[in-house]
């Protein structure tokens, strides 16, 4: 896939250092001279130019990348006019990086097709790991669903999720199994799976049911 990323601060760039290591096309692009020769030799081309100019980013033919990553740190009115401009210019996919909720609304009203929080999504990851234990992994779906990987409590161990019936007791639903010993992943595990102290839950639902699982 052809990728874009601008603006390489340690998000940035770390992104786009992995987006090349993948296999992708990447394009880097930022403002900072010292920035592009850090990142040059990660990517496929990198350009330092202003980004939130509109015929700078017609020449670079943006609009024809698979996703465009706009990062610009603290440039809350650059970030805002680059995706503006590359809604214009018709990009498909646009994803960029918000440091408020209003800055998220604005991002959104401008065009962007996916807004993230970098630093809120780690904090929360950082506050629900530290206050249950259990939890390994956590990832936000939409509003009020969550994804989490966590070690089952000691009331699961040597159960069945027949007898379990995380689903109706609890509203949970388990996507996949991850075994330890030995080492291998259970997608859609059937009824009849044993859990073991050694294994990983995979575990999707609502909030509230999720924080009562990580209460056992």
């Amino acid at each position: 896939m052809k990728f874009a990323v601008i603006g390489l601060g340690s998000f940035g760039h770390n992104v786009a250092r992995t987006l090349y290591e993948k296999k992708n096309e990447v394009l880097a692009v930022d403002v900072d001279k010292e920035k592009i020769e850090d990142v040059k030799t990660f990517v496929t081309h990198a350009v330092n130019m202003d980004a939130a100019d509109k015929e700078n980013l017609q020449a670079l033919g943006i609009q024809d990348m698979d996703v465009v990553i706009v990062s610009l740190g603290p440039e809350m009115e650059a970030s805002i006019l680059t995706v503006l401009y590359l809604h214009e210019m018709g990009a498909q996919r646009i994803v960029a990086k918000a440091l408020t909720e209003d800055h998220a609304k604005i991002l959104e009203s401008v065009g962007a097709t996916e807004v993230i929080y970098p630093e809120k999504d780690m904090a929360v990851k950082t506050a629900l790991r530290l206050s249950c234990p259990n939890i390994l992994e956590y990832l936000p779906l939409t509003s009020g669903i969550g994804i989490q990987e966590i070690a089952p409590p000691e009331k699961f161990i040597g159960k069945s999720l027949k007898d379990l019936d995380l689903r109706n007791k609890y509203g949970i639903q388990v996507l996949a199994i991850k075994e330890i010993i030995p080492e291998k992943t259970t997608f859609v595990p059937l009824a009849d799976f044993v859990i073991k102290d050694s294994d990983i839950l995979v575990i999707m639902g609502e909030e509230k049911a999720l924080e009562k699982i990580n209460s056992l």
